[in-house]
């Protein structure tokens, strides 16, 4: 994929070109930032790029169609290699059998490139073995190596394997630009796309998976949870809770009910209305955020965001839902406005 296919990320490429041209090419990088907003996709067109069988001399990017191009996205060049925990693992994990068989392949010279290229994706998950392994190699990489590892938890990478790489951070895209993305490679309406591109929070390359089908159910479903005539049953607010629980879908509700309180607050303290999630819902907001409680939903926000960070320490979800739901009816319940006729 050439550069310019790819959304944002504008000066980390200028910047790998700047390398390249000036012949200071590292020999490891670190691209670390947010899942799915472009690491991967960056690297192999990077590698594409360097072994581009079209390349022009002043021109550093992959053309993306000639066969060496091909072969990086098939991962079938005889210079290019590809680590990454298995999937299929309870705990993917890199283990040091895969670290040994690139040592044994990136000691020779590359056979119709420059450089042979390891691309390792999701490289926290290095077990200690493979990360001490990894890290002799880098410590003296044969001139001919490039490795680039790609994570979105740089912490959790030894700080001897971090020092060995330059880091290059990568910024979530704008949200205009994941949108415009989502209209053209998904041909939906820009509501469709703006929508997406919020709940991913930027995150293209998880727009571009998710089921919006699904989640137009998720947000229709929350809608009327909120309702008035929902808000004034207690015994609709357990069966919700209960019934969510049971699907295994609380954390999911969870995230839905921060951002309707978080869209909440944004009217109340007149922030920007872009920012609106449910922004097709303004009027029904409207009225909510005039008689709400800002300190009370401020507070209920960051219960919310305590059980999210709790939710896999086998947490009760179902009795931390009713007791969310049941506070944020309280800091709207002055008088819940009557549905508009």
């Amino acid at each position: 994929m050439p550069f310019g296919s790819i959304v944002g990320h504008h000066s980390t490429i200028a910047s790998l070109q700047t390398a390249v041209s000036r012949q200071r090419l590292a020999h490891a990088y670190l691209f670390h930032g947010d899942n799915s907003i472009g690491k991967r996709t960056t690297a192999v067109s990077f590698a594409q790029a360097l072994n581009c069988d079209s390349a022009e001399p002043t021109r550093i990017d992959g053309c993306g169609v000639c066969r060496s191009c091909q072969q990086i996205e098939a991962r079938t060049h005889p210079d290019y290699f590809v680590i990454e925990p298995d999937r299929e693992l309870a705990t993917p994990q890199i283990k040091i059998e895969q670290v040994r068989e690139i040592e044994q392949q990136i000691v020779y010279r590359p056979l119709i490139g420059e450089r042979k290229i390891c691309l390792i994706d999701d490289a926290d998950r290095l077990t200690i073995s493979a990360a001490n392994a990894l890290l002799k190699t880098l410590e003296e990489p044969p001139d001919h190596s490039l490795f680039l590892l790609i994570t979105s938890r740089p912490a959790s990478l030894p700080v001897t394997i971090r020092s060995r790489c330059q880091s290059l951070r990568f910024a979530t895209p704008a949200r205009t630009d994941v949108e415009a993305a989502l209209i053209l490679k998904r041909e939906m309406p820009p509501s469709d796309a703006r929508l997406l591109a919020m709940i991913s929070e930027g995150r293209l390359g998880e727009a571009l998976s998710t089921d919006l089908k699904q989640v137009r159910a998720e947000q229709q479903e929350l809608l009327e949870l909120m309702s008035p005539d929902s808000l004034r049953s207690i015994t609709t607010l357990l069966a919700a809770a209960e019934s969510v629980a049971k699907a295994d879908r609380a954390t999911e509700l969870l995230s839905w009910l921060a951002r309707w309180i978080r869209d909440l607050v944004i009217i109340q303290v007149g922030g920007d209305r872009d920012q609106l999630l449910h922004l097709d819902h303004v009027p029904v907001l409207e009225r909510y955020a005039r008689q709400a409680q800002t300190d009370a939903l401020l507070s209920v926000l960051s219960d919310i965001d305590h059980t999210l960070r709790q939710a896999t320490r086998h947490l009760n979800l179902q009795m931390a839902l009713e007791n969310i739901l049941f506070r944020l009816r309280d800091a709207i319940m002055t008088s819940v406005p009557q549905p508009v006729s």
